[in-house]
């Protein structure tokens, strides 16, 4: 017990050491991490560590996604949504496919093996992403690794779990296919039904430790269900954690939300340290077992070799077609524009709406008894979105080089390694394809994560925004909330309201969160620019109120 406790105090302590040295190294924390786990296996004395997968399948990777889908902007989300799901999906069953011919091809294995094999090198690791996200890079970018990174996972997953039942009984492709469309409908629906519940059931929580103490369960109560159900339970915390994410800043109080956002950057800090740390301390292990069964490792190593370079050409001839079809709706975003412009002066000439009014693609039917005035709001607001879409996809157009970045960020990880290890233990070959798993999973975090930013000198991809454009859409944010102030101020002086200074800052606050949630709504604003205004309110009425 003592030396468990002992290890435990060491791992959190390189946890912090490695983020700590990382910047001034030059040398992304995961690979550190990795590189101290090595070490540390060698050390004479050293117990065997063995942690069982079902523990960072079910134990850690939960929580992780949650807390990234949390803190993913909504928004940029659902602008990338397409570009996401076509990466996580489509890409996933494209190199699941033609991986599995490969090792079908190289190691003689039967075709439901060879597809379970394909299945665990084909996703990009969540973790990994952080290596990227330090970079500075188009925030575009980073939010298409993130959302990636999210889904694939349990994409994967999905299809390893299938083929390994393909292995011990007869099914058709029809029967894998509902399996897959199911497990993913049910987990969609059962995440957003938590989500929903996680914000209404803190809603009414005042206590800070409280609060954060729920929050801690909220990804275990989606995952659990939804595998119970047969569904992903991955997908179910991601989903969770985007409804959560978005619906925050509306039902839960200031306090709450930097407490949270504390307390999960701190848990992803150590759950992604611990990760990396085991799959140092396990490497060895794997290597030795493999020495001891088969003819040695280089078999394993250059097979693994070869799948890394076979998926990341897969990826790059799924990525070239995909980043044509952004440039090319960056190019009609003007068109789109304009249809807009004319959608609202048609908008603006209608006293008494027909029944039904289609505008730009976006139909809204008029109930009856809904008033024509909330008609016309929500017919305002989504045409004032795909407006604002619209001018992103121009302002922010990727280019080859993000193409160059999106490719080459595609690391594998813990997903490869800990699926690889729950492979039952009657698979042929069962060291073998775990140590391939690992090397693809350290060679990949050691090539491009290590490269990561030598590519990003080399390349110079646009950022995003100018310094100077931030600067303007700062001031242009400031002015509304100059108005929504001023605005707040003369409303309670209408209705009578005798306020102190405290009172009236307070008031000014809440006028001012609603300006910077409708503007998040609509998307007329960065998510960097917003969200900094949104801590600044909070830092104030936090401030306050204390």
């Amino acid at each position: 017990m003592e030396q468990l406790l002992i290890l435990g105090v060491l791992a959190l302590v390189g946890i912090a050491a490695s983020h700590a040295l990382s910047p001034r190294l030059g040398i992304a924390a995961p690979l550190l991490l990795v590189a101290l786990g090595v070490l540390a296996s060698v050390v004479p004395g050293m117990p065997e560590v063995e942690v069982e997968p079902e523990i960072i399948l079910s134990g850690v990777l939960p929580p992780l996604l949650y807390a990234a889908a949390v803190q993913i902007p909504a928004t940029d989300f659902r602008r990338e949504l397409r570009t996401i799901s076509g990466l996580s999906v489509i890409l996933v069953l494209l190199s699941t496919a033609l991986l599995g011919v490969f090792f079908h091809w190289i190691l003689d294995l039967s075709w439901a093996w060879s597809l379970a094999l394909g299945a665990l090198v084909s996703p990009t690791d969540p973790v990994a992403t952080a290596i990227i996200k330090r970079l500075g890079v188009n925030p575009r970018v980073t939010t298409v690794l993130e959302g990636e990174s999210m889904l694939n996972d349990a994409v994967a997953l999905v299809l390893l779990r299938a083929a390994v039942a393909a292995t011990a009984a007869a099914v058709t492709f029809w029967s894998v296919s509902w399996v897959f469309v199911s497990a993913l409908t049910v987990a969609v629906i059962v995440g957003w039904i938590v989500g929903l519940l996680n914000l209404w059931v803190r809603s009414y929580v005042r206590d800070t430790t409280v609060n954060t103490v729920i929050t801690f369960t909220v990804p275990f109560v989606a995952a659990i269900p939804a595998e119970m159900m047969g569904a992903s339970g991955l997908v179910a915390a991601v989903v969770a954690g985007l409804v959560t994410g978005n619906g925050a800043a509306h039902v839960l109080s200031p306090q709450h939300r930097v407490a949270d956002r504390q307390t999960w950057h701190a848990l992803e800090l150590v759950l992604e340290g611990a990760v990396y740390l085991i799959l140092g301390l396990e490497l060895l292990g794997v290597i030795e077992e493999v020495e001891e069964r088969h003819q040695g490792v280089g078999r394993a190593v250059g097979i693994a070799l070869a799948a890394l370079a076979l998926s990341l050409l897969i990826r790059t001839a799924f990525i070239v077609p995909l980043m044509g079809i952004l440039r090319r709706d960056a190019e009609t975003a003007d068109q789109k524009r304009e249809r807009i412009a004319a959608d609202q002066a048609q908008l603006a000439d209608l006293s008494t709406p027909p029944p039904l009014i289609w505008f730009d693609r976006v139909s809204v039917r008029l109930r009856p008894g809904r008033p024509e005035e909330e008609l016309h709001r929500r017919i305002r607001v989504r045409l004032v979105r795909a407006e604002a879409d619209a001018t992103h996809q121009a302002s922010t157009q990727l280019g080859w080089r993000d193409g160059a970045l999106l490719v080459w960020s595609g690391m594998r990880g813990v997903v490869t390694i800990a699926g690889a290890q729950t492979l039952p233990s009657d698979a042929p070959e069962r060291s073998l394809l775990i140590l391939i798993a690992f090397v693809v999973a350290v060679v990949s975090l050691g090539v491009q994560g290590g490269t990561a930013e030598t590519l990003v000198k080399f390349l110079k991809p646009d950022p995003g925004q100018t310094p100077q454009q931030r600067a303007q859409e700062r001031a242009k944010l400031d002015e509304m909330l100059g108005e929504a102030a001023d605005d707040a101020v003369a409303q309670a002086r209408e209705e009578g309201l005798e306020l102190d200074e405290r009172g009236e800052r307070l008031a000014v606050i809440h006028a001012q969160r609603e300006v910077l949630l409708d503007a998040r709504s609509v998307g007329i604003f960065t998510s960097a620019t917003l969200q900094a205004s949104m801590r600044e309110l909070d830092a104030e009425q936090i401030r306050l109120e204390l």
